[in-house]
């Protein structure tokens, strides 16, 4: 029984590759004094390829994946992770960059966002 549940998952995984599947990516997240940091890699892809974005508060990790449709070549996002940022991130400083085969993003903390304090003079 064993053996067959095996060759099971075998039979799957190589038909999942044939077919276009793709190795799972690891993202992990990071406290640090000054903010978080975000960690990803996505085995089987060039760092060259992925694509770091902020779109509406929404941060997204993905690369583009050519498809040939009816002729054309079309690029289709895989989307890695995408998330609404947090209001204690400050979105302008947000910054990526390499270490060795991982994608890091710097998500440093709005200082803002511990609240704003004003006396504000009755005219």
């Amino acid at each position: 029984m064993i053996n067959k549940f095996q060759d099971l998952l075998t039979s799957v995984d190589v038909l999942n590759t044939l077919h276009g599947g793709v190795s799972e990516p690891f993202v992990s997240h990071r406290e640090k004094v000054d903010g978080q940091e975000m960690r990803v890699r996505v085995p089987g892809i060039d760092r060259e390829l992925l694509h770091v974005e902020i779109h509406n508060n929404h941060l997204a990790v993905f690369y583009l994946i050519p498809i040939n449709s009816t002729g054309q070549l079309v690029q289709m996002p895989q989307v890695v992770y995408k998330e609404l940022i947090p209001v204690f991130i400050e979105v302008t400083g947000i910054k990526a960059t390499y270490e060795e085969n991982e994608l890091v993003i710097s998500l440093p903390f709005n200082k803002l966002s511990e609240g704003y304090n004003k006396k504000i003079e009755i005219e």
